[in-house]
């Protein structure tokens, strides 16, 4: 059977596993009752006929060697239930006369021990026989005992016990089938549970998944919810910065076309400087704003290499500034991944390091650092810093604190907007060089 013929169902897939080792178990475990049985048997019946060869031996010894003087025919077989047989260098009997064939022959014999007759065809006597010969000296006259067990008997005990332990096999195997098919059943419950919360999320009854179920679900009702929670938040953006958009060039574009629309007054130079100004407020929210909707915050699948983007963003900011020094410090591989998304971070370390290059004198110092699950970025440059009074101004969308310096006052609140996302955190300080110190962490 190739992968692709294998069971669709988990359900089919685990009783095509487990159902056939579970019946070569039960196989395997009734060969080796048989084995086992087999030989716990030979070795009691073994013990016990060499307890009773030595109370042979005890009897004829009692009596001077002398077979006539024992009490053998009923008062043996009552004591014994086996079949015996003795032999001096005067006389021989044999208790019963039908098993003499077997045991005549065993007493000629110098075999000691136990002894294994099979396939025998002498009439009246059984077929498959096992004996234990012992032989010693009374009064310097050797003596042989024999004493001997029908194995016809035992064979069909254990024939029936066997059969027995099969009937109990096939049982067990029927409630095996029974508890796995029952334990798939409740184990997943969970999955029918999480089909209908998909079914009701689809119709709109739900706008979360709530599935109470074992330990291995959770991450993956997790990691669904996190995902609606995204493309919610994504979709809510997206409302907001059309919101946005539409509010905040409404006024500019008004006053443009307010001035264009007066034919009594000629386009001089003062207009043309605020149509200018006008546009470029335009032109800068739509900057804005197209940034912002680039941000996808957090991603399910989604990461990137620290190390090799951070190498990438110094390498292009080094030429575009060339007079000044830009240094990466860290202990992390090149393979290291941040589940963060690849733009994002460009943006994040981009800004940052383009802030930086701005302000600094001569260096540039970005470090990145990973201390368990949580991921910092810090960014220090050797500038003239900032009044300890307008750090926690730092980050508020449109804040320049040097107006001669160009650019937007974007930068930096584009990177605390985007850490926010990530459930990260932006702290600004001084450094010990007196610029300033960026310090971002986020949870990975």
């Amino acid at each position: 059977m190739t992968l692709s013929e294998w069971p669709r169902s988990v359900r089919g897939m685990l009783l095509l596993l487990l159902l056939p080792a579970g019946i070569g178990l039960m196989v395997l475990a009734w060969f080796i009752h048989g084995v086992l049985l087999e030989r716990m048997s030979r070795d009691f019946i073994e013990s016990r006929l060499q307890d009773e060869a030595a109370f042979l031996e005890h009897q004829v010894r009692q009596a001077g060697g002398r077979i006539d003087a024992l009490r053998t025919g009923d008062y043996f077989q009552d004591v014994f239930h086996h079949a015996f047989a003795i032999a001096s260098s005067s006389s021989q009997t044999v208790s019963p006369a039908s098993w003499a064939p077997l045991l005549r022959p065993l007493l000629a014999s110098g075999d000691e021990g136990a002894v294994r007759v099979r396939d025998a065809s002498e009439p009246g006597a059984p077929s498959d026989i096992l004996a234990y010969r012992r032989s010693f000296l009374v009064d310097g006259s050797p003596v042989t005992v024999i004493v001997a067990e029908d194995m016809e008997a035992l064979k069909k005990g254990q024939a029936e016990l066997h059969a027995w332990t099969a009937v109990i096999s096939i049982l067990l195997i029927v409630l095996l089938v029974g508890s796995i098919w029952v334990g798939i059943s409740l184990s997943l419950q969970p999955v029918v549970t999480l089909q209908e919360n998909l079914r009701k999320l689809q119709g709109g009854e739900i706008s979360r998944i709530d599935v109470k179920g074992p330990e291995e679900f959770r991450p993956l009702v997790q990691q669904l919810n996190q995902l609606l929670d995204s493309l919610d938040q994504r979709l809510e953006r997206s409302r907001e910065a059309l919101a946005n958009l539409s509010h905040s060039v409404k006024t500019p574009i008004a006053a443009v076309r307010q001035i264009l629309e007066d034919a009594n007054r000629p386009l001089d130079e003062d207009l043309r400087r605020e149509m200018a100004s006008r546009l470029g407020d335009i032109d800068r929210q739509l900057e804005a704003e197209m940034r912002r909707s680039r941000f996808a915050g957090p991603q399910i699948g989604k990461s990137a290499y620290p190390v090799r983007q951070a190498r990438d963003l110094l390498w292009m900011l080094g030429r575009l500034y060339p007079e000044k020094s830009f240094e990466l410090s860290t202990s992390l591989p090149e393979e290291c991944r941040w589940p963060i998304e690849e733009h994002d971070l460009n943006e994040i370390l981009g800004n940052l390091l383009d802030n930086a290059g701005k302000w600094s004198t001569k260096n540039v110092e970005l470090s990145l650092a990973q201390n368990g699950r949580l991921a910092r970025m810090t960014v220090t440059d050797d500038g003239p810093g900032v009044e300890q009074g307008s750090l926690a101004s730092l980050g508020q969308r449109g804040l320049r604190l040097d107006e001669q310096t160009p650019g937007h006052g974007l930068g930096l609140a584009i990177v605390r907007e985007i850490v926010v996302r990530y459930g990260g955190q932006t702290s600004f300080s001084t450094d010990e060089n007196g610029g300033l110190k960026v310090v971002i962490d986020v949870a990975v």
